[in-house]
Formats: C-alpha cells, sequence, structure tokens
C-alpha cells in the first residue's frame, strides 16, 4: 500500500508542469472586447475565463482533499489502537487519495477541452 502511494505521488509531481500545460497559447478573444467594455464586465478573452474558474474550482477541491488527509491523520494520531477509528482513519485517507487522483485527472481532461477548442476557434 505504501508503495502505490509513493508511487501515485511520485507521478503526480512528475506529472505536474505536463498537467498544468504551461507553453504560449494563441490570443483570442473572440469579440468579447466590445461586449466587455459596453457591459463592463471586463475584456478577458472568454478561454481565460474558462481557464479562471477550472482552476479556481480544482483549488477548492484540492484544499478539501488537503483537509481530508489531514482529518485522516489526525483521526490515525488520536486513535489510541482502536482499529475501529484507525480503519476509518485509513479510508479517509485513502479517499483523499483518491480524490487528488480524480482532480488532476479532472484537470488534465479539463485544461485539454480548453486547448482543443482554442486551436479549433483560433
Amino acid at each position: 500500500m505504501k508503495k502505490v502511494l509513493l508511487g501515485i505521488a511520485v507521478f503526480a509531481l512528475v506529472m505536474m508542469p505536463a498537467v498544468a500545460l504551461a507553453q504560449s497559447q494563441p490570443k483570442s478573444n473572440l469579440g468579447l472586447d466590445e461586449f466587455g467594455s459596453q457591459t463592463q464586465l471586463g475584456t478577458k478573452a472568454l478561454t481565460a475565463t474558462i481557464a479562471s474558474i477550472i482552476n479556481v474550482a480544482m483549488g477548492l477541491l484540492g484544499m478539501v482533499v488537503v483537509v481530508l488527509i489531514l482529518a485522516g491523520g489526525f483521526l490515525w494520531m488520536t486513535a489510541a489502537g482502536s482499529e475501529e477509528k484507525i480503519s476509518k482513519a485509513k479510508s479517509l485517507i485513502f479517499g483523499g487519495v483518491i480524490g487528488l487522483a480524480i482532480i488532476l485527472s479532472a484537470y488534465a481532461v479539463a485544461q485539454f477541452v480548453v486547448t482543443s477548442l482554442l486551436t479549433a476557434t483560433a
């Protein structure tokens, strides 16, 4: 189990730059400059707005995962040898790790879709 968790952690750290898609992208505002200035909602590109919303959502979900893992660790440390509490703590930590893998996968898929839409409309 420890080897699996260590493998997932190393894989996540190695894949972070690829998931972030840290390369320049062509600029396309899709006519939002005029609309944004008339409605006073801003002139940011649509893809940048969508990417910002996705980043905020993934950040909030990441915080939830961290809280789950910390709660599991706290429960384990305060279990005082109770097998029931230890198994609950293990399930919390395991759920947090699985949640982190799902969040990273969802982020990668969302970035792929946004990038594909950007290149299709540019």
